[in-house]
């Protein structure tokens, strides 16, 4: 039995070719409300996040052509990128999925957006969903 505690969906991430147009349309045909956007330029996207806490949609936009979420959009086109789970302890899970033997595609964390710490799970270690991991911290 798993040692790892997860405490939720922390969100869906949607990639999107033009993130002003897709807030837009968020905006207009749900009534989202934007919490902010932010440039991480680590991982070379722009995003923006509808909602607080858990369960939130996070609009995912690449700032470069030769990004995986470039990639991505040119192989899939826009839609569903990855879910992200929010964890107590990014190291154990991590530490817990090696030992099961999980396809990772990151070994370590790293930083996200918002200061998080952050590491990528295959899809072939998540029964074909990009699965990222999320510690905190957490705005007010």
């Amino acid at each position: 039995m798993s040692q790892v505690k997860a405490k939720g969906l922390d969100h869906v991430a949607i990639a999107v070719k033009d993130l002003e147009q897709a807030i837009a349309f968020y905006q207009a045909t749900f009534g989202l409300e934007l919490a902010e956007i932010e440039e991480v330029k680590d991982q070379k996207v722009r995003t923006a996040i509808f909602g607080h806490g858990l369960g939130r949609i996070e609009l995912i936009c690449p700032t470069e052509p030769d990004t995986s979420v470039a990639k991505f959009l040119d192989k899939r086109g826009e839609g569903l990128h990855h879910i992200c789970i929010e964890v107590d302890d990014i190291e154990a899970c991590l530490a817990e999925l090696k030992q099961q033997g999980a396809a990772l595609i990151d070994q370590t964390p790293k930083i996200g957006a918002g200061g998080a710490k952050i590491a990528f799970i295959h899809p072939k270690g998540a029964h074909g969903v990009l699965t990222e991991l999320r510690q905190g911290p957490k705005k007010p």
